[in-house]
């Protein structure tokens, strides 16, 4: 029995490989693992910023939700723009803007609180990223490994490591500000890798007219989904760009420290991404969300109460953990039902992810202010979460009836 299992998954493994195409999945993975790089940036170095300008909570909590923003609303623009000039030109202008705007930072210095907020619309474009790689890999593979593929390319969720673990050392080392123009350097060699490997898939769908781009939104499932991916991934990228913050608050860590749980937390929703495809692949995606709500709200209502920072960090991988394989799950639903819309509702789900996180990460800030404590806000997104977990209940049946079950895909 072993041996059958092992020899089937290899089957299985062997096959997603040979069904797409690797070098444009590999080129996706790495310009949206530098782009998520820098898309948070602002979260780690916040303490520090924080300081230089004085900043009090909310306006450190608008400050790391804005990119987040900003990048919800971009999204939407870069999903039309996948299904008008094709992913990888689309690719290829939002890094240019990102490597523009964080050289004119550095050169010319953020000095003021409205200089922090402008820098996060330009970071805006690196978040972006998510509506042009996720169609990038995902038009190459059919539609029994689509959890597979957009979790791959998904993963470069990493890059918000990156940041965490990088950002604070090379900031008490040269400034904050140096390290905007230190970020330019990796960005641009992983702009070269992406120009000569990444390659448009033939069966693109051919290009719509602009009104027919929102007609999903006619749909109650996009909302659904939209919905779902704005508890997951909101979750995800807000606790991100917040936990430097928390981190430094609420236990006292040097942002050094902080950096480094923050980047264990980060790691972990990073890395179950492509098995949160590959999970949604095998039993389903409704049933894998519904394990995922449930645990992150038990998760973050755990960290509203508790006082030690081992019982606070090891909730947070917790609920990284589940949040990670959400955002792999709803990936895995969305091809099924909008395969011919891909592009636009990539851009779509991607943009109530963002909001998602920009409520999570400024109401945080918001909390912290208004009442002393960051507990208000883990409180509302757990019970947002619970909130999902009915709604999901309420349309699985109808889904598996109408859309579940084509090609032996299950959902």
């Amino acid at each position: 029995m072993a041996t059958a299992f092992w020899d089937e998954t290899k089957d299985n493994s062997d096959g997603f490989w040979r069904s797409g195409h690797t070098p444009t999945l590999i080129a996706a993975f790495l310009y949206f693992d530098l782009a998520f790089m820098v898309w948070v940036l602002l979260g780690p170095l916040a303490p520090e910023i924080a300081k230089t300008l004085a900043l009090s909570p909310a306006q450190k909590g608008l400050m790391v939700a804005v990119p987040t923003l900003a990048g919800a609303v971009l999204r939407v623009v870069n999903g039309l723009l996948v299904d008008r000039i094709g992913p990888k030109r689309a690719g290829a202008i939002s890094q240019i803007v990102v490597i523009a705007g964080l050289a004119t930072a550095w050169t010319f210095g953020v000095t003021s609180f409205a200089g922090t907020l402008v820098l996060g619309v330009v970071l805006g474009f690196a978040g972006a990223s998510f509506a042009i790689a996720l169609p990038l890999a995902s038009r190459w593979y059919p539609p029994e490994h689509q959890g597979k593929a957009m979790g791959l390319a998904g993963m470069g969720n990493s890059g918000t490591v990156l940041a965490a673990l990088f950002a604070p050392a090379l900031a008490k080392m040269f400034g904050w500000n140096a390290v905007l123009g230190l970020a330019c350097l990796p960005l641009t060699v992983v702009f070269l890798a992406y120009m000569a490997m990444a390659k448009d898939a033939p069966n693109a769908p051919a290009p719509k007219r602009l009104a027919e781009y929102l007609a999903p939104l006619r749909q109650a499932d996009a909302w659904w989904l939209m919905a779902f991916y704005a508890v997951t991934f909101g979750g995800f990228v807000g606790l991100a760009a917040s936990l430097p913050i928390y981190f430094t608050d609420r236990f006292g860590l040097s942002t050094i420290h902080a950096g480094y749980a923050t980047a264990a937390c980060v790691f972990a929703g990073s890395l179950v991404r492509p098995m949160g495809g590959a999970l949604a692949d095998k039993v389903g995606g409704v049933k894998a969300l519904m394990a995922v709500f449930l645990l992150a709200a038990v998760a973050l209502a755990g960290v509203a109460s508790v006082g030690t920072m081992p019982a606070a960090l090891a909730l947070f991988v917790i609920a990284m953990l589940a949040l990670g394989v959400g955002n792999g799950s709803v990936f895995q639903l969305v091809p099924q039902r909008f395969a011919a819309e891909i592009g636009v509702m990539t851009g779509l789900v991607g943009m109530a992810g963002g909001v998602g996180g920009f409520y999570l990460a400024s109401s945080l800030g918001l909390a912290k202010q208004w009442t002393g404590s960051f507990a208000p806000g883990f409180l509302i997104f757990a019970a947002l979460a619970l909130v999902a977990l009915a709604g999901l209940t309420l349309v699985k049946a109808g889904w598996r009836a109408r859309w579940g079950t084509a090609d032996g895909v299950r959902i």
